[in-house]
């Protein structure tokens, strides 16, 4: 390239052009750091090529006079055009390089900001890459010769052993995460000097295992000698032993409340210490949970060594470094959820694919395991064998109900969980008499009455409210027509009053069955899943403070809502009928859910069938807006006004939705289904935000929000069966 006459890649407004950035300096940093982020899983050559091709198309006359109009400068050859600068490289790749190697580097650089595409355009349009293959090739003709000397070491590759048709699609998403997160980060070290400065800066694994022991030791030193405690104590023990295992696939089965979140994070840091892993992800299935988590764990590491990824972030804990971070997943220790985590490995989106290179090489705690969605089963546990098994990802499914999950065969740390649970055993159950024997919502609420302190854990929305207003004055209620911030509190509450030995009843939801920290010495639990009926019966009893808790199993007046739900409690009610109900036998669960998985339908079978293609056809854009762990078109948030929502509503109104109007009100949102959403729109209970500023943004109207239960929807007409948790 002529020193006189450069091309550049970025300009920096009110710098001269002798301070802009290169084009082929750009093209080399983005090629050495894409190098260096996918050599972990043997594909550095690959992200090297994907960087020297990613801009080609900026070398155009075209581009090279927008920079210079868009700054001011005269530029007579400047027509208004700018040139897409992608599907040049994509171009060359395609036609030069041919085969795989060519397009699996043509999806890479086509996507690397627009995201990867399809091959074919039934679904795209011409976002479809044979057709921006076309304008590639017109591009590419234009900058042929400049770009020479660009390309003059890019080469076709071969790819990594192991690599087929099975696990192409989550190579290639790999390979664009590198590209992507190398290409930001050089962008923003140019432009942004001051921001990429607050990036990293994290501590070292090492030290954060020395300020986890230390903690631990103070946990010791403080906790009486019960059963409960010397148990825990054996796992912890059997968690740090069992690190120095080799890397694979681990799982760590403990009853509810035997200290599985910090032992399975004392196994993951002697484990990423011993293996040299990169980082600790933690992956939990609630947002409620993970707040939780996150708590403790900042207080142990440090709050810039803990980066929480999820949608309801609270914005006073959000910092600029932990927003950087959760961009890509930098940093030491990651509390996020499953549908980010999952929903990421499936994605073609650059802002949901940067962080999976950083996945590579990492110990990942997936904590519940048992609630990944069985519509998604057969992705979630192809991803889970990938990872562990090409990727240098060790995992732990971390769970008191451990899974079958089909084709997995994880590595037991407890040695004998068994035991474990008789050990922990600390509640009775009392199940109906027969299977037939249903209870009224009144014999219910009069049985509850008799208790101080109890919980009641019921399948649906609907039937926390009948039940609930059926009790007497100050009894809570807990479900999701309550915000997030509404819940937090009232649970915060329910802890506090416990501790203070004070009368305390509680009508819930699901809600609080997996990872919320609350003892009571009563547990009622309507019909449910094995699993369910088990998380239910750890909020009895939890530190053994009584002789045996009570846990009571109810046929409730109406069966659970349609689908996953009534199997699951079908799957109970079948093995209860059998002789078979042994919540505090480990080994049931494998029969549980061996037969619950056989009613579920796993829609994900053909989903997955349909990626996978060996650098053909792969429909990458089209998963990406088909996998959702979450139905998110079955409903629609609406954010409700409670605490200090109201300001910040009327301050969508003014500003429109910012980061941080949005970030603030995540916590006041309640989920409703779709089909209600439009009635109450329709009836004046709900508005648009504003139809200019935030068309798309539902809050509440005239509706009621109530203290003690939320929103409101059961005043008026609309049915509401549908309402699950």
């Amino acid at each position: 390239m002529s020193e006189q006459h450069p091309f550049y890649a970025h300009s920096k407004p009110g710098c001269p052009v002798s301070e802009w950035q290169p084009l082929d300096q750009h093209l080399q940093n983005v090629a050495e750091k894409a190098k260096e982020f996918a050599e972990p899983f043997g594909s550095g050559e690959w992200g090297h090529h994907a960087g020297l091709l990613h801009d080609l198309g900026k070398a155009a006359s075209e581009f090279q006079s927008y920079l210079k109009h868009a700054n001011g400068l005269d530029d007579e050859d400047y027509d208004g055009i700018r040139i897409n600068h992608s599907s040049a490289g994509a171009a060359y790749a395609e036609d030069v390089l041919k085969g795989v190697s060519g397009r699996t580097l043509a999806y890479l650089i086509a996507g690397h900001h627009a995201g990867l595409p399809d091959w074919f355009s039934e679904r795209t349009g011409n976002a479809a890459l044979q057709i921006r293959l076309e304008e590639g090739r017109e591009n590419l003709a234009r900058i042929r010769e400049r770009t020479a000397a660009l390309v003059c070491n890019v080469s076709p590759t071969q790819k990594p052993p192991g690599i087929n048709p099975s696990n192409y699609h989550l190579w290639v998403r790999m390979l664009y995460s590198c590209l992507a997160d190398a290409d930001f980060l050089d962008t923003e070290s140019f432009m942004q000097a001051e921001q990429a400065a607050e990036r990293g800066r994290f501590s070292a694994i090492r030290e954060l295992k020395a300020r986890f022991d230390r903690h631990m030791e103070e946990l010791a030193g403080k906790a009486s000698d019960t059963l409960v405690n010397r148990t825990r104590q054996a796992v912890l023990r059997a968690c740090r032993e069992k690190g120095s295992r080799e890397s694979g696939l681990y799982s760590l089965t403990v009853p509810t409340g035997g200290g599985k979140t910090l032992s399975g994070m004392a196994f993951a840091l002697e484990h990423a210490l011993m293996h040299g892993k990169a980082r600790i992800i933690y992956v939990i299935p609630y947002t409620s949970i993970i707040e939780q988590t996150a708590s403790i764990l900042r207080g142990i590491f440090g709050d810039g060594n803990v980066v929480e990824h999820h949608s309801n972030l609270d914005p006073e804990r959000e910092t600029q470094r932990s927003r950087l971070a959760a961009e890509n997943w930098d940093a030491p220790v990651v509390v996020t959820t499953n549908v980010q985590f999952f929903e990421s490995l499936y994605a073609a989106k650059s802002s949901r694919c940067r962080k999976l290179h950083n996945i590579v090489n990492s110990v990942v705690l997936l904590d519940e395991a048992q609630l990944i969605p069985p519509q998604w089963l057969t992705p979630c546990v192809h991803v889970i064998g990938a990872l562990t098994g090409s990727y240098g990802v060790t995992m732990v499914l971390s769970t008191a109900t451990q899974p079958s999950l089909p084709g997995l065969e994880p590595v037991e740390i407890v040695e004998n969980p068994a035991a474990l649970y008789e050990q922990l055993k600390r509640v009775e159950y009392e199940l109906p008499s027969d299977m037939a024997s249903v209870s009224e919502w009144e014999d219910i609420a009069g049985a509850l009455q008799k208790y101080d302190q109890v919980l009641c854990v019921v399948n649906s929305r609907r039937d926390c409210h009948e039940l609930h207003r059926l009790m007497p004055e100050g009894t809570i209620h807990l479900s999701a027509l309550m915000c997030g911030q509404h819940r937090s509190e009232k649970i915060a509450a329910i802890k506090h009053w416990l501790t203070e030995g004070k009368q305390v009843r509680v009508i819930s939801t699901q809600l609080v069955e997996s990872g919320v920290d609350i003892d009571f010495p009563v547990v009622y639990r309507a019909l449910g899943g094995l699993d369910s009926i088990a998380q239910a019966a750890g909020r009895c009893n939890r530190e053994g403070k009584q002789g045996r808790g009570k846990v009571v199993v109810f046929l409730p007046p109406k069966d659970p809502p349609r689908g996953l739900l009534a199997k699951a409690a079908g799957t109970t009610r079948e093995l209860a009928t059998m002789g078979r109900f042994q919540p505090d036998d480990p080994g049931s669960y494998k029969q549980y859910f061996e037969l619950f998985y056989s009613r579920a339908n796993d829609t994900g079978v053909d989903f997955l069938n349909g990626l996978q293609k060996d650098g053909s056809n792969v429909p990458f854009r089209s998963a990406g807006q088909d996998f959702k762990l979450i139905d998110d078109t079955a409903q629609r948030p609406v954010i409700v006004r409670y605490g200090d929502s109201g300001q910040w509503i009327d301050r969508l109104r003014f500003a429109g939705p910012t980061r941080e109007i949005m970030r603030r009100l995540q916590r006041y949102v309640v989920n409703l289904p779709a089909r209600m959403v439009d009635e109450m729109l329709a009836d004046g209970r709900l508005q648009i935000a504003d139809k200019s500023k935030a068309p798309d943004i539902i809050v509440q109207a005239c509706v009621r929000y109530d203290e003690s239960t939320g929103l409101d929807v059961y005043s008026g007409q609309v049915p509401v069966e549908d309402l699950i948790v």
